[in-house]
């Protein structure tokens, strides 16, 4: 199976599986460039998974419509164009003759969902929207600190191999946001330069694993004395994991 980041607008992905015949595409918010892909590529489109309602994601699902020979699946409390299959917590779909669950993570908007692949034997697929970026969490948008915070807990629980495909390459600002909230943190310093030469080189800083952001994004690691003393600068009222966590996301929506 391939996995492809198709780049569009100033910096989303949107991720195409292909198996040199049929492809499915998650958070399509643009339909030029998986037509331009499906072109190039010789395929058929065979599914469209959405994760969540914002335009930049579902954008153009209705005109890839045409091409589509299967559903579009997304979250069944979200209001994503119709017709649509709606999926929540537990659901099991096959796609490409892989399996995936689907996981309600909400925070960045109410009802947003994710795909984890299952039964794979390494490296297991994650396909987050905008809940995890690498060293980096979706704005709440919609939901609550402590919604986010049980979402991204939901998702340190896979297997450190899974591979995160989120939808924004945010990592490089993200990062230096992080060398800000835990400056001693060697791991996300050696991060950072892998990420600068593949993005000097045009490539992506996706996608990441489970167990890199567990090392590097402060959004994961809020029991780290220096993330905890970050936080407390910034306004957290005590030591405790929410309030690290909400003081960091709003430190975050304000720093440039």
């Amino acid at each position: 199976m391939n996995l492809l980041a198709l780049p569009a607008f100033a910096d989303n992905y949107i991720w195409m599986l292909h198996d040199g015949a049929r492809a499915a595409v998650v958070d399509p918010g643009d339909d030029a460039p998986v037509q331009e892909a499906l072109d190039r590529l010789g395929l058929e489109l065979a599914a469209i998974l959405v994760t969540h309602h914002h335009p930049d994601h579902v954008g153009g699902v209705d005109a890839l419509r045409s091409r589509l020979r299967g559903p579009v699946f997304g979250p069944a409390r979200e209001a994503i164009p119709k017709p649509f299959e709606p999926l929540s917590e537990g659901d099991l779909i096959e796609v490409l003759g892989l399996r995936f669950r689907v996981l309600d993570v909400p925070g960045h908007t109410a009802g947003h969902t994710a795909y984890v692949q299952q039964d794979a034997p390494a490296e297991p697929l994650l396909f987050c929207g905008d809940t995890l970026f690498s060293a980096g969490c979706g704005r709440l948008f919609e939901g609550t600190a402590a919604q986010m915070q049980g979402s991204l807990a939901k998702l340190m629980a896979l297997p450190d191999d899974t591979r995160i495909c989120c939808t924004h390459e945010y990592t490089l600002a993200n990062l230096r946001f992080a060398a800000a909230v835990e400056p001693g943190n060697a791991g996300r310093a050696a991060y950072e330069g892998r990420c600068r030469a593949r993005r000097a080189a045009g490539q992506p800083t996706l996608p990441s694993s489970i167990g890199l952001e567990k090392e590097i994004n402060p959004f994961l690691r809020c029991a780290a004395p220096e993330v905890v003393a970050s936080a407390r600068a910034e306004g957290a009222a005590s030591g405790d994991a929410l309030e690290v966590f909400a003081a960091l996301r709003e430190w975050k929506n304000r720093f440039r």
